[in-house]
């Protein structure tokens, strides 16, 4: 997928305008929204943009607005970015039609790096490459079954076999990274 067109939309303005600011000094060409609405008319006007979208927008889902992104603009290669990355988004972006998820923080020479890879594999390349560490498979899982009992602690603590409240301080920290 060969473009120099990028479309950001990520509701952290420092984040975006960085991740925008280095991608132009890579020669591409943004253009980016805090709002998935305020970029429709930009996605419809860009031929073939890559999109970077990120997964939680103020009190939306960037999941929700797959469909819609991909309806203006069929050409587009769809990037899913979150700091909240789990197996199960993950698989749920992709079915909705996104074409690759990429954990926060990334930078755009990783996103770069991501699709030459993806050019030079084909569409099948792997969600990550690198085997996730132990610490993040059980963030990955303690995501899961949380996300299987609609966000109860107390019902997930007991699926997990662990007290609540060593669930909640798990949950309180940040991500593992991968």
């Amino acid at each position: 997928m060969e473009t120099n067109n990028f479309i950001i939309i990520d509701d952290d303005d420092t984040y975006r305008q960085v991740l925008a600011r280095s991608l132009e000094k890579l020669g591409k060409n943004v253009a980016h929204f805090s709002k998935p609405e305020d970029a429709l008319v930009q996605l419809k006007e860009t031929h073939k943009p890559l999109i970077l979208l990120d997964l939680k927008l103020h009190e939306d889902s960037g999941l929700r607005w797959i469909e819609t992104i991909r309806h203006c603009n069929p050409g587009c290669h769809i990037t899913l970015l979150t700091g909240y990355a789990s197996i199960s988004t993950a698989v749920e972006a992709i079915k909705l039609g996104a074409d690759d998820y990429l954990a926060k923080p990334v930078t755009a020479r990783e996103i770069l790096q991501r699709i030459n890879l993806q050019e030079t594999r084909g569409a099948e390349t792997p969600i990550n490459d690198k085997p996730m560490s132990v610490d993040r498979l059980e963030w990955e899982h303690i995501q899961k079954v949380l996300s299987d009992n609609e966000g109860n602690i107390s019902a997930s603590a007991r699926a997990l076999g662990m007290h609540r409240r060593t669930l909640q301080r798990k949950l309180a920290k940040k991500p593992v990274k991968k």
